[in-house]
């Protein structure tokens, strides 16, 4: 752990200095609004955008998967994904509403004083995860 917590820019900067960000691994910008998010592209996982927020409380991570109202008996699939969840290490499904559309989303929350180097492995587990959602539990319940 380290000894202060994160902030959105705190946590931009140091990711700004880090080898998967000088490797091109990673992309950062701040998303300014009420509550400045973090977006961070990973293009080694096909460009997909993660965003992070940093409250006192946590460092949240999340990634949008597909529209919910895309998903073929919402609510079977609702169920399968909660008895799938413990299939899924270090992430959680939820549904987030984009512009009045509700999406499926995988997230993982972190303490807000996790070193720099947890926050980059716990995002490219995001990303892996975030993928193999979008492609085999999204196609097992679909055949």
């Amino acid at each position: 752990m380290t000894d202060t917590a994160w902030t959105i820019r705190t946590l931009k900067a140091a990711l700004d200095e880090s080898a998967a960000v000088r490797a091109g691994e990673l992309g950062l910008r701040i998303v300014e609004g009420a509550d400045p998010v973090l977006l961070v592209t990973l293009h080694q996982h096909g460009d997909l955008e993660a965003f992070v927020n940093v409250s006192e409380a946590q460092i949240a991570a999340s990634v949008l998967l597909w529209p919910c109202d895309e998903q073929s008996d919402r609510a079977g699939f609702n169920e399968f994904l909660l008895k799938a969840q413990k299939l899924v290490p270090l992430s959680n499904f939820g549904i987030a509403t984009v512009d009045g559309r509700d999406f499926y989303e995988l997230f993982g929350e972190l303490a807000t004083n996790t070193p720099l180097h947890t926050i980059e492995t716990e995002l490219r587990a995001l990303a892996d995860n975030a993928i193999d959602a979008a492609t085999e539990l999204r196609a097992a319940f679909a055949a």
